[in-house]
């Protein structure tokens, strides 16, 4: 990545996103009560390799530490994440 990724919390479609160049890349979740729970991180073929899938995660799960939430990452990447991540375990359920 070139420039700095600007990532967007899109309340009305829960979801963190960013658009370049047309395409968007972005990372779903539901909530429940005090839990945020990571469905889907989506990346279009076009944005691969540059790091965005994990700018997103990074995004959502520090979201999750400013509102006092926990995670539940029912997204393989994000669960690999926090794996590769030990800063982020306390915020699992």
């Amino acid at each position: 990545m070139n420039k700095p990724l600007t990532i967007t919390h899109n309340d009305a479609q829960n979801r963190f996103e960013t658009t370049i160049d047309g395409h968007t890349g972005y990372i779903s979740y539901q909530e429940q009560d005090d839990t945020l729970i990571y469905d889907h991180t989506i990346v279009p073929s076009e944005l691969g390799g540059q790091g965005i899938g994990s700018a997103l995660v990074k995004n959502a799960l520090d979201y999750a530490y400013a509102t006092n939430k926990k995670v539940i990452p029912q997204c393989s990447f994000v669960a690999a994440y926090i794996k590769k991540h030990p800063k982020y375990q306390d915020l699992l359920l």
